[in-house]
């Protein structure tokens, strides 16, 4: 008999996942009801989903506008060398800025493409000039300023 703690989400399961990826904020009650199963079931199962990696996080998401934050520019940058080690210092240097909220290394005419949210194109030319072309390795920036979002972080179709 296979080990359910470590077996791939069965029709339940993956009901949970999307369920929860719909609305995180459902109450064990609720998502037992809506999954069909008691809350015991319900609980055990979803506390495995965590555990086993399925699910990273709950987190609100946030009117980007509302904070100040109304401009999205996605850059594609380019380094002057493809090295282990140009790769590691341009990521750690990434991941302290709190400004670029995704980093994806791509194959293509980039090397990374970084999303990032800033106030307006003001703040963004500061950014530029004073951070994204002083980190580790850059030879190139390409700079798209999103004029829409019409899909963003839609749910996975599984």
């Amino acid at each position: 008999m296979e080990d359910s703690s470590t077996a791939d989400p069965d029709r339940i399961d993956l009901r949970i996942l999307r369920a929860l990826q719909r609305d995180g904020r459902l109450t064990n009650a609720e998502l037992a009801s809506r999954v069909g199963v008691s809350a015991a079931t319900c609980h055990r199962r979803t506390q495995r989903l965590f555990e086993l990696g399925y699910v990273t996080g709950v987190r609100a998401t946030i009117n980007p506008s509302a904070v100040g934050l109304g401009a999205l520019v996605m850059v594609g940058v380019v380094l002057d060398r493809s090295t282990p080690e140009s790769f590691a210092a341009f990521e750690g240097a990434v991941n302290a800025m709190k400004e670029v909220l995704d980093c994806q290394l791509v194959a293509g005419d980039f090397d990374y493409l970084l999303k990032i949210r800033v106030r307006d194109m003001s703040d963004f030319n500061k950014l530029h000039g004073q951070k994204l072309i002083a980190l580790p390795g850059v030879r190139q920036t390409r700079t798209f300023f999103v004029m829409r979002e019409v899909k963003e972080n839609g749910p996975l179709a599984f």
